[in-house]
Parts: structure tokens; C-alpha cells; sequence
């Protein structure tokens, strides 16, 4: 039996991790077995690689040094989580994938794509999600929703992650990469809006999945 493979993309503040808790209690709730995984972690390893890439301490960190660090947390990932649910049959659903590295170190930091590309599919097997979908969101708003999230996190860490710190123009960037992505992989990237309602979202996703499932269902 094979699995089916769901991805969440989209820049900073797009509502990604609402979506994706949305989603997974609502598979779960037909019946669906759900693995959560996110990036960059979702493993003991991943994790402590999480901790080296978003320390806003590490500002001398290299372009290169970055794009290996998140092809790593994604290798054990997908060799230790991810492909052994899909065995099984059940659905993954990740927060980010390969296109984050796409939009992030390549259209972001100016790293070559081909070899973003190659990086990432020695570290993954060539594995690609069944769905992504792009939660899309411009910038300014992006940077609105991180800095309200921020001023809520009473008693927990202060302050926005090492990626999240990066210019106005980097940003840019990111989603202009990630719009790119959905427009050259049609088949499988639904471009959504973020600036609608989270139940509005989560409806139209949750409709777009259960076509998936059902298809994947007869084609067992």
C-alpha cells in the first residue's frame, strides 16, 4: 500500500502550522492514519540541526553551509519518518520540503539551483510530494503576522529565528521563488491565499485532499 505524501510551503507568517494541525485532526477524524513531520527537524537529529539553522547566534553561517545543513535534517527525515509511513500507507503531511530550499537558500541567498537541486535529491532519493500546498502571502503582511506571534509568546523564547530576521528584500525574494514553483508544477502545487480566513483555507484544502485519497484509493 502506498501513502500519500502532503506538503505546506509558502513564506514566513503564511498559517502553514494552523493548517497543517487543521488538516491532520480532520484526516484523523475519517479514519486516516496522520504522520506530522516539519522541517527543518521532525527527528532526534533533524532537531539538533534545527538548533545550529535558526540560532539568530550563527549569523556567520555560509550560504553553502546552510543548504547542507537543511539537506541533512531532510535525509534522516525521510529515511527515519517519512518514507517508512508511506510504506505503511499511511499520510504524511510536512511542514516544508525541498521547494523551501528552492525558495529560501537558492532565490534567497543566491545559491546556484541546480546544485540546490542536486543537494536535495541525493538527500531525499528523488522522493516529491504527492500535494503541496503554497499558502502565498505578501510580504508586509508576512512580517506583521511574525511580529504579533512574537509579542504573544509570554514566558516562552523571545525574538524571531535567524531566517525570519533576514531583510525585507529576502523575503521578497522567497515568495517570488515559491509563486515561480507553483506556476512550473501545476499538477502538483495548489497556490492559495493566506489573506483568507483559516476555515476558508482549511475547507478548500481539505476538499482538495479528500479527491486525492480517493483517487489514490481506487487506484489500489
Amino acid at each position: 500500500m502506498k501513502g500519500l505524501f502532503i506538503t505546506f510551503e509558502g513564506p514566513d507568517g503564511a498559517g502553514k502550522t494552523t493548517q497543517v494541525r487543521l488538516l491532520a485532526d480532520a484526516l484523523a477524524a475519517m479514519g486516516r492514519t496522520v504522520v506530522l513531520t516539519r522541517e527543518p527537524g521532525g527527528t532526534r537529529i533533524g532537531d539538533s540541526i534545527r538548533s545550529l539553522l535558526l540560532s539568530p547566534e550563527h549569523t556567520e553561517m555560509d550560504a553553502r553551509t546552510e543548504v547542507l545543513l537543511y539537506a541533512a535534517q531532510r535525509a534522516q527525515n525521510v529515511a527515519e519518518r517519512i518514507l517508512p509511513a508511506l510504506r505503511r500507507g499511511d499520510v504524511v503531511i510536512g511542514d516544508r520540503f525541498v521547494d523551501a530550499s528552492i525558495a529560501y537558500q537558492s532565490a534567497g541567498l543566491g545559491v546556484d539551483e541546480a546544485i540546490v537541486r542536486r543537494v536535495n535529491e541525493f538527500a531525499t532519493g528523488g522522493l516529491k510530494p504527492d500535494r503541496t500546498y503554497l499558502l502565498d502571502l505578501p510580504e508586509e503582511e508576512g512580517r506583521r503576522r511574525l511580529a504579533a506571534r512574537t509579542r504573544e509568546r509570554a514566558g516562552g523564547p523571545a525574538g524571531l529565528d535567524r531566517i525570519e530576521r533576514r531583510t525585507a528584500e529576502y523575503h521578497r525574494r522567497v515568495r517570488e521563488a515559491f509563486r515561480r514553483i507553483a506556476r512550473e508544477n501545476p499538477g502538483r502545487v495548489l497556490l492559495l491565499d493566506a489573506l483568507q480566513p483559516p476555515e476558508t483555507l482549511a475547507r478548500i484544502i481539505l476538499e482538495d485532499c479528500r479527491r486525492l485519497l480517493e483517487a489514490a484509493d481506487r487506484a489500489e
